[in-house]
C-alpha cells in the first residue's frame, strides 16, 4: 500500500514490533492506533489497511502494529500474554503521541480490546472504538458459551494444555500456558464499565465467537454508542459488512470534534 512507512518499533521490553505509519497529507486532526485480535496481525485480514486509507482521507494519521508473537513482530506465539501485549500497546501509543496532537483514538478488534481496556487507565486514550470486543474472558475461553469457544476450549483441549503447556486455536495459533492462566485474572468488562472515555462498540449480532449480548449490555449500562452490523458473524463476515464497520468507525471518529465529546447518536444509542 502506498503512503505507509514501515517501522520496527521497540516494545517497552525491547521486543521489535512490525509497524506501519500512515501520515495524513496535511495537518492531522489526530492519530488513530489500530489494535488487532488474537490470531491476526497488523492488517486484521485487510480491514485495517482499508480503515487506514479511509482515516488518512479524513485527515488522520494512523499507526498499525503487530503484537509480539504475531505477524512479523518478534517473539513467539506461545510467548504471547496479555501483560506483554500491554507493553506493546504502551510503546505504540507513546510513539503515536509524537506523530500528531490530540485526539488519540484506539480502534481495537476482538481480543485486542483486553490489552486496550486494561491500559486505558494509565495510557489515557481520548476515545475508543471496539470491534466485536471480548469483555468476558471466562465465558469466551474458560467456560465457553458460544460455538467457537466450545470448539477450541473444550475440556479435552484444556487437559491437553495442562499436559503440554499450551493449545492450538483454529489449527493455526498456539496459546501458551501463561496466556491461558491470564484468562481467569483479567476482567476487561469491569474496566470498561467504570471507564469514562468516549467509546463506540461495533458488533455483529450473529457473532459465534464473542458475545454480542454481553457487548450490547455493557454499552447500555455504560451509556456509550453501539452499532449493530446486522446478520454478521465475528470479524464482519462479508465485504459489505466489513465496509459498514469501517464507515461507521470513520464517521464516529471524525464526529468527535474534540477531546471528550460524544459523537453521532445519543449515549447508549444504536447507530
Amino acid at each position: 500500500m502506498s503512503g505507509q512507512e514501515p517501522l520496527s518499533l521497540p516494545s517497552v521490553d525491547g521486543l521489535a514490533l512490525d509497524t506501519r505509519l500512515h501520515r495524513a497529507s496535511g495537518d492531522a486532526r489526530g492519530v488513530v492506533v489500530l489494535v488487532h485480535g488474537i490470531t491476526a496481525d497488523l492488517d486484521e485480514g485487510g480491514m485495517y489497511i482499508r480503515l487506514a486509507q479511509r482515516l488518512v482521507g479524513a485527515d488522520y494519521s494512523v499507526l498499525r502494529f503487530s503484537f509480539r508473537g504475531h505477524g512479523e513482530s518478534g517473539g513467539t506465539q506461545r510467548g504471547v500474554t496479555v501483560a506483554g501485549e500491554m507493553l506493546d500497546l504502551e510503546a505504540a501509543l507513546t510513539y503515536a503521541r509524537t506523530i500528531a496532537g490530540v485526539p488519540l483514538t484506539v480502534v481495537a478488534s476482538s481480543f485486542g480490546a483486553v490489552a486496550t481496556l486494561h491500559t486505558a487507565d494509565y495510557l489515557h486514550p481520548d476515545a475508543l472504538v471496539l470491534w466485536n470486543p471480548i469483555l468476558d474472558l471466562r465465558h469466551t475461553f474458560v467456560e465457553p458459551e458460544l460455538e467457537w469457544g466450545r470448539q477450541n476450549f473444550h475440556a479435552q483441549a484444556w487437559a491437553q494444555a495442562k499436559d503440554e503447556g499450551g493449545l492450538v486455536v483454529d489449527d493455526t495459533f498456539e496459546l501458551g500456558r501463561a496466556l491461558l492462566n491470564e484468562f481467569t485474572r483479567y476482567n476487561p468488562g469491569e474496566i470498561f464499565a467504570r471507564s469514562t472515555v468516549p467509546a463506540l462498540i461495533v458488533h455483529g449480532d450473529r457473532d459465534s465467537y464473542v458475545s454480542y449480548d454481553v457487548a450490547r449490555a455493557a454499552a447500555q449500562a455504560r451509556g456509550c454508542d453501539f452499532h449493530t452490523v446486522a446478520g454478521s458473524d465475528h470479524g464482519f463476515d462479508s465485504r459489505d459488512r466489513e465496509d459498514e464497520a469501517i464507515s461507521v468507525t470513520v464517521a464516529w471518529i471524525a464526529g468527535l470534534g474534540g477531546v471528550g465529546s460524544a459523537a453521532g447518536s445519543s449515549s447508549g444509542g444504536e447507530r
